[in-house]
Formats: C-alpha cells, structure tokens, sequence
C-alpha cells in the first residue's frame, strides 16, 4: 500500500506557501503551543517556554531502520529531532536535549536538505519529533524542500500539549500523527509537567487530529501512512491515571484508535527523588494496563525501532 503526501496537495494549489507565511505572523504573538507565551519569537526568546526563536534547533537527523530486516531500505523510516520542549517533566531522560537545547541552529534550508537526504536514503516517512513549538519552521522547510522533489509522508510526534492554531496550520500537511496523552489527572498533569490544563489540552489535541488523519494505516512493511497513533508512557503508581486515558481514547475517539502503551519507564533527574516515580514500572503493572486497553478493544501497536516504524502488539 502507499500513498502521496498529503502536503502534495497543498503545494500544487499555492496553500502550503500561504501557511508559512501565516504561521511566521503568528510567531511575532506566539500562539504555536498550548503555553500560549504570546512573545514575538522574530526578536527575542526571553519569555518562551520552548526557549526557541526564529530559527529551529536540531539535536540530529537520522534514517531509523526496521530491526526485521536491517539491511533493506525499504523499511528504513527517518527522523528529525529538534531540541527544546514546551513542558518540563521531571522525569524527562533526554533534559540535556529537551530544557537545555543541546543541538544547532538550522535554517529552514537546512532543514529542508535534512528532509531530502532522509529520503534519498531510502526513508519511506519522516518523522518530526518534538515539533509542537517548531511548527512554523518545518512548514517553511517542507515547502522548500517539496518543490525540489519530496514526497515522503510526514509523522509528527507531539507531546500533546498543541495549539488549535498550530493545529489549523498543519492540517492537511501531516499525514501521520503520534501524540502522546501523558495524564489522565490534571493534579498529576500539575505535578509531573507543570501543565494544569493538560489534560483538557491534550483531549482536544487528539480529537483534531484525528479529524485530519483518520485512523492509523501501516504499509506492507509496518510503516506508518496515514492515520492517528496516540503514545502513552505508563508511570509507576499511576493506573488510574492510565486507565482515565485509555478509557477516554476509546470512548470519545475510537475504539479502533491504535495505541502504543509504552512499558520502559526509568526514574531519572528529579524523579529519583518523587516516589512514585523513584522506581521502574513492573512488569505486573504493564500487564494489567494491556489488560484494560484490550478489554476497551483498543489495538495495541509499539514501535520496532524508533518513532516511525510499527508493528501490532
């Protein structure tokens, strides 16, 4: 199965140059994420959560190769990671990338000729992880980099924590969406991320968003096409919490929605001193949570490797 781009589309008509120039006039009283910092990006970052201004920082850019069969490029998927992030929870593992943005400045050129080595080598998609407060500069860069030939499918792995407005701008232009629906409580939401509106947030995120995409469809080899993946990563002595999200994915979503219930949770940085958070999630614990998503008749896919390339659970 395959299919063409969905920003294609837009490009052919004149619509995806008109978004980068709408989403630039919206940096200038940000509203590209649910903090709503209103600051003009074009001059300063002082006063951004996401500490990011006119130009995108770039921690790497790599193909990600389906571990079935590491030797064919038919099944490699690629992706992008940019540096900063609009929450702050405590027990992100990757805080040298996430709050303190190790990686480099690109111009949307570059980011461009990021997306088309990643196709040149072989990537079926491209996945953009960690793109909420970055929309306006992969608009740009996907405009750039489609006049000049690509077509790969695009995969935009969000925290949740979106802008209706960021929202409006990518429809039509992302063909795949990862979300992850972290909380099911807003006084974990608080705690954990310092987002009290999370969870309102996130529910209205996967709500669009599915809207755009449809559920999830994978290609012969496991890729993602099209379609709505919602991620969440099952916490220690959180259950209820979970089951609060896996309910509400299958009650005000779908019950065809694929979901990846992520099992490798690590205490680090301030968690090892918040208990729960102090210690691993058991393997009896994730059992039960599979249970649930099963019983909800939800469909349980997880990654093979990276972000992008996905099997059923």
């Amino acid at each position: 199965m395959s299919t063409q781009a969905a920003y294609l589309n837009l490009l052919v008509d004149g619509e995806l140059g008109k978004r980068v120039d709408i989403a630039y006039r919206h940096m200038e009283k940000c509203d590209l994420c649910a903090r709503y910092c209103r600051i003009n990006r074009h001059q300063s970052i002082v006063g951004a959560a996401c500490h990011t201004g006119k130009r995108a920082l770039v921690y790497r850019f790599e193909p990600h190769c389906d571990g079935t069969n590491k030797s064919s490029p038919d099944s490699d998927a690629g992706a992008i990671f940019f540096s900063y992030c609009n929450m702050s929870c405590v027990y992100c593992k990757k805080r040298e990338v996430s709050q303190k943005g190790a990686g480099w400045e690109v111009e949307p050129t570059e980011l461009a000729n990021m997306m088309l080595a990643l196709q040149e080598k072989g990537s079926r998609n491209i996945s953009l992880a960690s793109p909420n407060h970055v929309v306006a500069q992969i608009l740009a860069a996907v405009h750039i980099a489609a006049q000049r030939g690509l077509n790969l499918p695009l995969v935009y792995e969000s925290d949740g924590y979106d802008s209706p407005e960021a929202l409006a701008l990518l429809d039509g232009v992302i063909d795949v969406y990862m979300p992850d629906i972290k909380y099911g409580d807003t006084q974990t939401a608080t705690l954990y991320s310092h987002a009290p509106d999370y969870i309102e947030v996130s529910q209205r995120t996967v709500k669009e968003m599915r809207r755009q995409v449809g559920d999830l469809i994978l290609d012969d080899h496991g890729i993602a096409l099209r379609g709505l993946l919602v991620r969440h990563l099952a916490l220690p002595g959180n259950f209820e919490g979970t089951q609060k999200v896996l309910e509400f994915i299958a009650s005000e979503i779908s019950p065809q929605t694929a979901v990846n219930i992520l099992p490798n949770y690590r205490p680090c940085n301030s968690a090892l001193g918040t208990p729960p958070l102090n210690r691993a999630l058991t393997e009896t614990e994730y059992q039960e949570i599979s249970a649930i998503a099963a019983k909800l008749g939800l469909q349980q896919v997880k990654p093979l490797s990276g972000a992008s390339a996905l099997c059923l659970a």
